[in-house]
This record gives C-alpha cells, structure tokens and sequence, in this order.
C-alpha cells in the first residue's frame, strides 16, 4: 500500500527517479544541481557545492582535487532547511563524492536533524544494472514496488528496440567518449554499455569502472572514428567554450575522428551523466549520430552538436 510521503532528492537523477515513477507532488525538496523535470527548480534547494562552476575545467579539477586532498565534502548540506521540511525520505547516493551531495553528507545532516528520523536512500550506479536496481530501490522506499517495475520495463523495452537495429550492423565505429575536457578523462560506468547498445565500440572505457584521467596520448593511440565530448555538470554552449585545450593538443587534428568531421559535442548535464529515466535519452543520442540511417530521435540541438573548431554555438 502507498503512503504520502515528503522526499528531498540530493542528486540529480534521484529527482528524475522520483518524477519518473509519479511521485513529483510528494517533492518537497531537492540538490542546487537538480532542474529536471521543470518542477525541481520551484522546490526548495537544499544543498549548496563549495567549487566555483564558472571556472576554467582546468581551474575546477584543481579545487576539487584540492578539497577532496584535505578530507572535506565538495558540497554542503542545509540542516537546518531539511528540519524545516521535515522529509520522510532522502535519496542520495554513495558514487562519487564528486558528482552529488554524499551519503555521509546527509547521515551528518541528519544526525543534527531534531523533529525529522528521515528514512535514508543511498543510490550506487556504477553500471546499467546497478540503475535499474536503483530505481527498484527507491521504488521500494516509497511503498511503490510495482511502479518501478513498470518503469524498468518501459526503459528497457526502448533500448532493447535499438540494439535490435543495432545489432545488424556489421562493421561498428569505434568511439572515444570524453567526460573532461582538462585534464583529458575518459568516460566509464553505465557510459561503455549504452554506446554498446546503439551501436559504437568504446575504445577507452571501461563497463562498470569509474572514469579516470587519461593521457592524451592514448586517445591518438585509439584513433577512433568518432569523439563525443561529454563533461559532467556542463550543457553544450559551456563544453563548446571548453574546448580549445584539447583542440590546441598537437596531436588532435591528425585524429580520424577530427579530419572526417566526427566529433560532436553533447549536453552532458542532462544527458550521459544522470544514471536514472534519461540514460535512454543518451543512448538514442549515441545512436542517432552513429547511424543516422538508421535512427532520428530528434535531439540534434538539444542534446549534441557537430563540432566545427571556427564555429560558434548558442542554445
């Protein structure tokens, strides 16, 4: 049986879990980096990241190498607006430390919490199956079992309609997928298995590993037909504005990927990044630009762009 609830999601994609399963209505809070659905920016933001997300990615790997060095959380948790509203249930997550507000982030906040015992929802996604089981997680959390199965078998039923066309092709094109800009990182996780799936090799990451710096050194090693640049936390016009590091690298412009007009540019804040509902949304993206013959989704714009190194963007 359902219960009324009043949840605080302190991730991005915990939001988007919640809303996908039907519970916006019972949102009573969430994280400064939540804005999907459009409902997450009219709740009340709990959280705050001590790193200044206008700087250089250069700049932003500093500081946050920097405050993880001295033991300390990238990001601050508002107690005592959680005592305010008093939630029954927080979702947050054991990831990355780096990503969102931390699971020992909000077991402090809650310590300090009077009136509110909130029941405490740690998601941990390292691969594509560790999303569904999240989603079963908060599914269960808030008294919905069956409407998280619903959802797994939507979301999944989708994929299984693009590896179906995917899975004919006889030659796939080898894929190079960049989380960071500078230092150079190379995306992991769910990242490798959903390129898998529309029809791309990954030649750099790893299934279910986290992502790591990378020499550049190795991309030219790698040589592939393709390069989507996909920086956590950043849309399209701010990654486009990033990339003059990587395109000054003296190797880059002999890169197949380069010379054949195939490296493209993609929103990985909302996309990519977010391991809930929208990890389909990433992978139509994937497989729209690797096979356009095959499939239009319709997010060119929206969710990627062909790079041109003397062009411009705005959104």
């Amino acid at each position: 049986m359902e219960n009324d609830h009043r949840i605080v999601t302190l991730i991005a994609s915990a939001t988007e879990i919640v809303c996908a399963l039907g519970f916006e209505d019972q949102l009573v809070g969430t994280s400064h980096e939540c804005d999907f659905p459009p409902i997450a920016e009219t709740l009340p933001i709990c959280s705050e990241s001590k790193i200044d997300h206008h700087a250089s990615s250069k700049n932003i790997d500093d500081q946050v190498l920097s405050v993880v060095r001295d033991s300390l959380s990238v990001y601050r948790v508002h107690t005592h607006l959680l005592e305010e509203l008093s939630p029954t249930v927080i979702v947050t997550q054991d990831h990355c430390e780096v990503c969102a507000v931390s699971l020992k982030d909000v077991e402090q906040a809650v310590c300090d919490l009077v009136s509110s015992q909130p029941q405490i929802v740690s998601l941990s996604p390292n691969d594509l199956a560790d999303i569904w089981k999240d989603i079963t997680l908060v599914a269960e959390a808030l008294d919905a079992p069956e409407r998280g199965e619903t959802l797994i078998a939507e979301l999944k039923s989708r994929l299984a309609a693009i590896s179906q066309k995917t899975s004919t092709i006889e030659k796939k094109p080898t894929v190079a997928c960049i989380e960071w800009i500078e230092p150079p990182m190379v995306a992991g996780n769910w990242v490798p298995e959903i390129l898998d799936i529309a029809g791309g090799i990954d030649v750099l990451g790893k299934p279910g590993e986290h992502s790591g710096y990378i020499d550049f050194e190795k991309i030219i090693e790698a040589d592939p037909d393709f390069i989507f640049v996909l920086p956590c936390g950043f849309d399209l016009e701010r990654s486009w504005s990033e990339m003059p590091p990587m395109t000054g690298h003296p190797g880059w412009s002999n890169l197949t990927a380069v010379r054949n007009g195939r490296v493209f540019i993609t929103d990985g804040n909302q996309y990519f990044n977010r391991p809930g509902p929208r990890v389909v949304e990433s992978t139509e993206i994937f497989a729209e630009v690797l096979h356009p013959e095959l499939f239009q989704f319709g997010h060119e714009g929206t969710g990627w762009r062909q790079f041109e190194p003397s062009g411009t963007i705005t959104v």
